[in-house]
């Protein structure tokens, strides 16, 4: 099936209807015969079962100068990925692209799908993969929708198979860094300036490489006419998955550990968008260790006045076990902030008591483990049948850690 490269236009003797409403209709049906082409041509090329596309799609938009390319690291970095980006505009520059130009023909909708699926299809963008400046257009976000679709036919398909683990469930995440119209002009009037004043010293020395030059980087006009197109454009594209997907808005006015916390903030993990919902509902019933500390140091209380009320004789025990016996020895690793103990003392062999010890230095700021070993020891020999009689000598191995003393060197 051949589709047109791009969206048909509209001429003005159509028939009476709201000129948004004629453009969406023609732009949806285009981006079907666009991604349904492109489908098929994957599907003659590979057999299904080689059909693995990404775990996680990171949609990376943005206004001009908002740092993209800037944050796109650390964006890898706080979720894991050691592919790099896919940057869609340099799609333009594949192999599959040029190719495509040198033949005459241009490279529209369905060619860029088609170069972007194929790349999706490599081993290294299995766990996830950044696709920088992708989706721009109505076009290509109903082709991202389609692409979606496809991916949860093939996990419904093989999920019941030895190949299940290679189709799981997408995750998508639609990321706009957003700045002002303003701070974006100056943003790339201050990467021109910057630009230009390298490219001339590598031509006057010949050391490094030439960086790509923008028109406009170097006119205000032109930078505030890109900026306008993005709010016209691509902003209206992103803004359309927002309902769809998981959407996060990155504030990118401020300093870069500002922004870098903002996108912190935004990708923090949540195992409920993440794992596979058969897997979620596998650890569902396990509690989260923020439900566990919610109320742990009003627990720590009770507990604490209950030894005293309840169990006042073991409890005064313990604490002198404590200050005479163990807080000397946790003195003497101040710097360090690590007290590791042996000790065999009788107060322990009861089990309240080891819990009313972990309980005590909690309380006092430290972190305390304790560890019970049984060791055999021979207490007789019995020269007629050669048996040994051992006896069991219980040690009790306490790890004390806490913030020990900063001392400066050098």
């Amino acid at each position: 099936m051949n589709a047109p490269a791009t969206t048909p236009s509209i001429p003005l003797s159509a028939p009476s209807a709201p000129a948004a409403t004629r453009t969406t209709d023609l732009e949806i049906k285009d981006a079907h015969l666009i991604f349904e082409a492109v489908w098929q041509d994957l599907e003659t090329d590979f057999r299904r079962e080689d059909l693995r596309f990404p775990k996680e799609f990171i949609l990376l938009g943005g206004a001009p100068g908002a740092g993209k390319g800037t944050n796109t690291a650390f964006i890898l970095k706080a979720r894991g990925l050691t592919c790099p980006p896919i940057v869609v505009s340099a799609l333009l520059d594949t192999p599959e692209a040029k190719r495509i130009k040198d033949a005459g023909h241009m490279v529209g909708d369905r060619e860029v799908i088609g170069i972007l699926l194929r790349q999706l299809l490599r081993p290294e963008y299995r766990d996830g993969v950044i696709l920088d400046g992708f989706p721009r257009t109505k076009v290509q976000v109903e082709c991202l929708k389609l692409l979606v679709n496809k991916l949860h036919q093939l996990r419904s398909e093989f999920i019941h198979t030895p190949l299940g683990i290679h189709f799981r469930q997408p995750t998508i995440h639609s990321m706009v860094l957003f700045v002002d119209e303003k701070e974006s002009v100056a943003r790339q009037l201050k990467r021109g300036r910057e630009i230009r004043d390298h490219n001339e010293e590598v031509r006057r020395t010949g050391v490094g490489e030439l960086q790509e030059e923008r028109a406009t980087d170097y006119d205000a006009t032109l930078a505030q006419r890109r900026y306008r197109v993005f709010k016209e454009q691509t902003w209206s594209a992103l803004q359309s998955l927002k309902e769809i997907y998981h959407y996060h808005f990155i504030n990118a006015q401020g300093s870069f550990e500002e922004v870098e916390q903002n996108i912190l903030r935004e990708l923090k993990y949540q195992s409920s968008l993440e794992l596979d919902p058969r897997t979620y509902d596998r650890l569902r019933s396990l509690p989260l260790a923020s439900d566990i500390i919610l109320h742990a140091r009003q627990e720590m209380v009770k507990r604490l006045d209950a030894y005293e009320f309840e169990q006042s004789d073991l409890f005064a025990r313990v604490v002198t076990f404590v200050e005479k016996k163990l807080m000397p020895i946790v003195h003497r690793h101040a710097i360090s902030g690590v007290a590791l103990i042996n000790t065999e003392d009788p107060v322990l062999d009861d089990s309240l008591a080891l819990a009313m010890l972990i309980d005590i230095f909690s309380e006092r700021g430290y972190h305390a483990v304790v560890d019970l070993h049984r060791i055999e020891v021979p207490e007789k020999f019995d020269l007629t049948t050669g048996l040994i009689k051992c006896r069991v000598k219980k040690v009790f191995r306490l790890q004390i850690r806490f913030h020990g003393s900063e001392i400066r060197r050098g």
